[in-house]
């Protein structure tokens, strides 16, 4: 890992600051870092609220969407709530069908099958919606590439209304409505929203017809905080505060289907870490090894003990998906090696028997070993269908697009994307992918970036200041959770290899006589030589709480170490 630490403010800056909220120097300069320079910014910071959320009718399109949907309420028009298969997609239906049920009886939801229908809006969900007398389809979290689509569902009677946050293509759908923020004649002022954020602002402008605020749409909050933390969406302006609200509600009063995923859990509080590695993979099983469906019958299921049974359902197809995802990234790497191409700038790798629910992960998965922008393809019907993921700071969307001569379909953001080709066109693409990449890239990018906040002394490390940082919460992109150095620390003689193949690091440091912590390195074993050295090191982390018999205490969950 390359270390970089970010610029300190102007002292004159944090002085104002530790003044302005009586904070002291390590508080008000996170803060700074944050682009938090006043006391209401941090007033606004540390208590999100439904002030901060912007109007809905501010999103182009908006008007010709409520109008649309009033009108078929009133005329009682079959309905159809149409999403993508993934985490997004699936709160998304869940939340607009379970609203528009509180006001009319005609709402069908329809996600497509990943295996036989692939990603977005198909010609079988208008076919059956045409099939069924639905006049009007809600898409949600895909459909602003569904340029023939949408105009296929125009020739037979039925009506689109739009909900995405992908980047538009040269062209937008001839749709009733096309709600994106990335629009470019868009002027909402908040862009980073997710499907199921674009979902509850037509919602809110649904509901401000009847009479209600926002406030009377909490109960959906908990699928829009669950959305934002699986899509991995900035948790900034409008999104931390849906963000916050709704772990608030996954706190107190979840819905019965998110409450039974997370009855097993042996937590207080969750926080969107949990949602991202406990209630997120569970609802994306559904989709990645049998079918969506399953993640919004749960979501919007009423009866616990009915929840509770289909929670357990999905609960099997994540262990599923572990043990897949688990052999596919096995059987990638050894294909790598064999055919020797670690050195290049990009990991590209197929086998038309792999798991087109899990190629996503695995493509994750390979990053974390090679740290290269990668995709892993697999055969779908007779195409190659791929998942793109990124390195922080490259653009994988962009270099998709440099590629469009060798592509059939694609579509994503700057550090996920997908994408289906011919298998003829295969080798060809692989070629141009790392020429492109190799050509744009900057070479450090290839090295993982650790970013470090502040440099501070062990000594600084308190109950009051982690009380703090706790307040600092929910983090994701935009707001990561605080990471801090500490150089010239010593091993108190203690420090060992822990946990299974001795893949974890535990010590306890001090950087004087009177300063003592312990660390847990999860995946630092092999650092355990920098410890026994004893010679001086530095070491890169996050401050957290270890929780042991009823007792707290404070530790340091290590990063990096370098002597």
């Amino acid at each position: 890992m390359r270390w970089t630490l970010k610029p300190k403010p102007e002292a004159t800056q944090v002085a104002l600051m530790k003044k302005a909220l009586q904070v002291d120097d390590i508080v008000a300069t996170l803060l700074l870092q944050r682009g938090i320079d006043t006391y209401d910014a941090a007033k606004t910071f540390f208590r999100p609220s439904f002030s901060e959320l912007h109007d809905p009718y501010l999103m182009k399109d908006m008007d010709k969407a409520v109008a649309r949907i009033e009108k078929a309420i009133e005329e009682g028009e079959n309905i159809m709530v149409y999403g993508d298969y993934d985490v997004d997609g699936t709160t998304s239906v869940a939340l607009m069908s379970s609203y528009l049920k509180t006001r009319t009886d005609s709402v069908a939801t329809y996600i497509p099958d990943r295996y036989d229908e692939g990603y977005g809006v198909s010609y079988k969900g208008i076919d059956f919606a045409d099939d069924n007398d639905i006049s009007l389809i809600i898409a949600l979290d895909c459909g602003i590439k569904a340029i023939d689509k949408v105009a296929y569902a125009k020739e037979k009677g039925v009506d689109f209304i739009i909900c995405d946050h992908h980047r538009p293509g040269a062209e937008i759908p001839d749709a009733v409505a096309v709600l994106d923020p990335k629009r470019d004649d868009c002027d909402y002022p908040f862009k980073e929203l997710c499907g199921c954020g674009v979902g509850f602002k037509l919602i809110t402008a649904l509901a401000s017809n009847q009479g209600q605020t926002v406030e009377d749409l909490t109960e959906y909050l908990d699928l829009v905080a669950t959305a934002i933390g699986a899509d991995i969406v900035p948790i900034v302006d409008e999104n931390r505060a849906l963000a916050y609200m709704g772990l608030n509600i996954i706190n107190t009063n979840p819905r019965p289907g998110m409450k039974a995923i997370i009855a097993e859990v042996e937590k207080d509080l969750l926080t969107i870490t949990d949602v991202v590695f406990i209630i997120a993979p569970r609802i994306n099983a559904a989709g990645r090894m049998k079918h969506g469906n399953h993640a919004v019958t749960l979501l919007t299921e009423t009866d616990f003990n009915l929840a509770a049974k289909y929670a357990a359902d999905i609960d099997d197809f994540n262990t599923d998906r572990r043990e897949t995802d688990k052999r596919i990234t096995q059987e990638a790497l050894v294909q790598i090696e064999e055919n020797n191409e670690q050195g290049g700038f990009t990991t590209v790798v197929y086998d038309e028997s792999w798991h087109k629910g899990v190629i996503g992960i695995v493509a994750s998965r390979l990053i974390e070993t090679y740290y290269r922008p990668t995709l892993v393809f697999t055969k779908s019907g007779n195409k190659l269908a791929a998942s793109a993921r990124s390195v922080s700071g490259f653009d994988v969307y962009n270099a998709l697009e440099a590629c469009s001569e060798h592509i059939e379909q694609f579509g994503g953001h700057k550090y996920a994307a997908g994408l289906t080709l011919l298998p003829e066109n295969y080798k060809a693409f692989k070629a141009k992918f790392e020429s492109v990449v190799k050509a744009t890239i900057d070479p450090k990018l290839l090295t993982r970036e650790l970013k470090i906040d502040l440099d501070i002394e062990l000594g600084e490390i308190n109950d009051k200041l982690m009380r703090i940082l706790k307040q600092f919460a929910p983090f994701g992109p935009g707001n990561m959770s605080p990471t801090f150095m500490s150089q010239n620390l010593k091993d108190t003689g203690y420090g060992k290899c822990v946990g299974e193949d001795d893949k974890h690091l535990r010590i306890t440091v001090t950087q004087s006589f009177n300063d003592k912590i312990v660390c847990i390195g999860f995946g630092l074993g092999d650092k355990i030589g920098v410890i026994k050295s004893k010679r001086p090191f530095s070491a890169a982390y996050s401050i957290d709480e270890n929780h042991w018999n009823g007792n707290v205490s404070l530790q340091l969950k290590l990063k990096d170490i370098k002597e």
